[in-house]
Formats: C-alpha cells, sequence, structure tokens
C-alpha cells in the first residue's frame, strides 16, 4: 500500500483524486480510498486540516489532490456579523463568504438564527469553514485551564520556582 506522507497547501493538479466531506478532512494517520478505489496510508507527522485544492504527496512521488465534496449545510443570510457572532459563540464551525454564511445542518440553530431574523434554506456544497483563531487547525470546543472538566489538575496551584 501507497503511503501519504507529505501535505503541500494548494498543491496544485495531481495525477489522483481524494473526495473527502469536511469531517474527514482533519487527520494524521488512517487508510483512505482514491477516487480510483485504490486505498493509501495516510502517514503524516500530526494532525492536519486538509483543504479543497491541497494535495497528498505519495512515498512515489505522486501528487493526490484534495477535493472537499458537496454535503448538507444551512445557508444563512441576514445581518451577517450579528449571525456570526451567535454560531461562534456556540463554537460551532462556520464559512464565512460575502453574502451568506454556511454551517452544518442543525434544526436547533437554525431555528435560533430565523428567531435572530436569518432567512435560512438548505443547500448541497463543498463545506470550508474558517481555521483557528491563530492560522491553523479546527475550532473546537471552548476550554480554560482553570475548568476542572477540561484540566483534571485545574485545582492544583502552579509552583513558581
Amino acid at each position: 500500500m501507497r503511503r501519504a506522507t507529505a501535505h503541500i497547501p494548494q498543491g496544485g493538479a495531481a495525477g489522483e483524486t481524494l473526495r473527502l466531506p469536511y469531517q474527514d478532512r482533519y487527520c494524521r494517520r488512517g487508510v483512505l480510498a482514491l477516487e480510483t478505489g485504490e486505498e493509501i496510508l495516510l502517514d503524516l507527522a500530526q494532525a492536519t486540516e486538509l483543504a479543497d485544492g491541497d494535495a497528498l504527496e505519495l512515498d512515489d512521488g505522486l501528487r493526490v489532490t484534495i477535493c472537499a465534496v458537496a454535503e448538507p449545510l444551512a445557508d444563512v443570510r441576514g445581518d451577517l456579523a450579528r449571525l456570526a457572532w451567535h454560531i461562534g459563540n456556540r463554537h460551532t464551525p462556520c464559512e464565512v463568504q460575502a453574502n451568506r454564511l454556511l454551517i452544518q445542518r442543525d434544526h436547533v440553530l437554525e431555528e435560533m438564527l430565523r428567531g435572530l431574523g436569518a432567512e435560512v434554506t438548505h443547500v448541497d456544497a463543498p463545506f470550508q469553514p474558517e481555521g483557528g483563531a491563530y492560522g491553523y487547525g479546527r475550532t473546537h470546543g471552548h476550554s480554560h485551564s482553570h475548568d476542572p472538566h477540561a484540566n483534571p489538575n485545574a485545582h492544583i496551584p502552579h509552583r513558581h520556582d
């Protein structure tokens, strides 16, 4: 089985294609099936966000293009700044475009947004939400060092030697 050991951001056209939904594009290691059906072993040094148009380089030098597949999303329109704040406050991945926000479908969140005056419709499209606040990775749950659920040793005072 061929191995993919290098991630090339916006790596350009390649010989093979790997079609993945959003959930499967943050990975480090695993077996993935190319569009041809061939399986490859993904073996990156660290968990990596694979964006549409990125490439993976296989151990034989071949590049594989990452293609974000269409998936069920909610198209949110209205007062985008206000709506984006409420979506972000719930730590929900969100793709920000000039005239709309895209989120994964969630009937509870969609009803909340409608209650805030949003127009929400269902679409099928590739999902490329904003990354982490520091320019890498995904946005995940909200945690602080003083949160005992996030850090079981949070109650132990730090020593300053």
